[in-house]
């Protein structure tokens, strides 16, 4: 006995320092690299959720940047998505907020659009005119912005501070869910202020018609906005968003990309993306011709502060 309890003392001593040793062999371990997130589609059309995810994924293979999809068509009831919720700079996609705040606001004080307010709105929205779009959103305030944005419920949308409207923060959920208001009946938007938003939208000269309407099939009618901007980290922002109607469809695609070397790289991306969208929707004989933005796509290039 007298040399038991030693012997055991050892043994749980030696114990005890491999318990220690493994403590820190447990913090110093490298966590497992997070899986990068994957396209995620439902839908009520038997297949289709299966074929988005694999060609959308594949449109998506080697590209660099950090992109986010969000899509949704009612008349198959089909969603997919991919980082619905990393915010982005918007750059001039929200002119659209812009635009649906005013109309929005308006329509609480039961009044129309100033003849000066519809050419404001026309300018920021067809030519994407920065000036204009600083107007309205002088005159209405971060009060009436942030109002928008709650009753549409777009809870991550987050307004740009010191009149940089184009820094503000915006998601795939949000732009979908303003499309979503844009294209159906709601108590936000009245049917007028969406057929305003939609007219607009289906005006935008050609040079920035680029982006989601990219393989849209004629039959479908095009409904678009788009924004870019560069600064010193995440490099390019380049943004698509759209609405689409026709050939037994009802759809709407935002496309939000940065870390992008180039404005053409992200515009690229989105393209390639917005293209395979189309074809798997709307399939098309060799006779329905597929729309080809500008092979030199233009927008307005928005304020940011000094220093990027």
């Amino acid at each position: 006995m007298t040399h038991w309890i030693p012997r055991r003392a050892q043994a749980l001593a030696a114990l005890g320092a491999g318990a220690g040793m493994l403590v820190p062999c447990v913090v110093a371990a490298t966590p497992a690299a997070a899986a990068a997130p994957t396209v995620s589609c439902t839908s009520g059309k038997a297949g289709l959720a299966a074929k988005l995810k694999k060609d959308i994924t594949a449109a998506m293979a080697g590209r660099k940047g950090t992109v986010a999809v969000g899509l949704r068509d009612r008349s198959t009831n089909t969603t997919c998505t991919l980082r619905e919720s990393t915010a982005y700079d918007s750059a001039s996609v929200v002119k659209v907020t812009v635009l649906a705040t005013l109309l929005w606001d308006a329509k609480k004080h039961n009044r129309y659009l100033t003849s000066r307010e519809v050419t404001l709105t026309k300018a920021m929205i067809t030519q994407s005119d920065n000036s204009a779009t600083s107007t309205l959103w002088k005159q209405l305030g971060l009060n009436k912005v942030k109002g928008f944005l709650t009753a549409a419920g777009m809870t991550q949308t987050k307004p740009g501070s010191n009149g940089y409207w184009g820094l503000t923060q915006i998601t795939v959920r949000d732009e979908q869910k303003l499309l979503a208001l844009v294209t159906a009946k709601n108590s936000v938007l009245s049917d007028n202020s969406r057929a305003y938003i939609l007219k607009l939208m289906g005006q935008v000269v050609s040079s920035q018609r680029w982006g989601t309407p990219a393989g849209a099939p004629s039959s479908v009618a095009v409904h678009v906005k788009n924004g870019w901007l560069q600064r010193a980290t995440h490099g390019w922002r380049v943004h698509s968003v759209g609405t689409f109607k026709g050939a037994g469809h009802d759809y709407t695609i935002t496309v939000l990309t940065q870390d992008n070397s180039t404005m053409n790289y992200g515009v690229t991306t989105i393209q390639n993306i917005a293209r395979t969208i189309h074809k798997d929707l709307v399939p098309t004989t060799a006779s329905t011709s597929r729309y080809s933005p500008t092979a030199t796509p233009r927008e307005a290039f928005v304020a940011v502060p000094a220093g990027g």
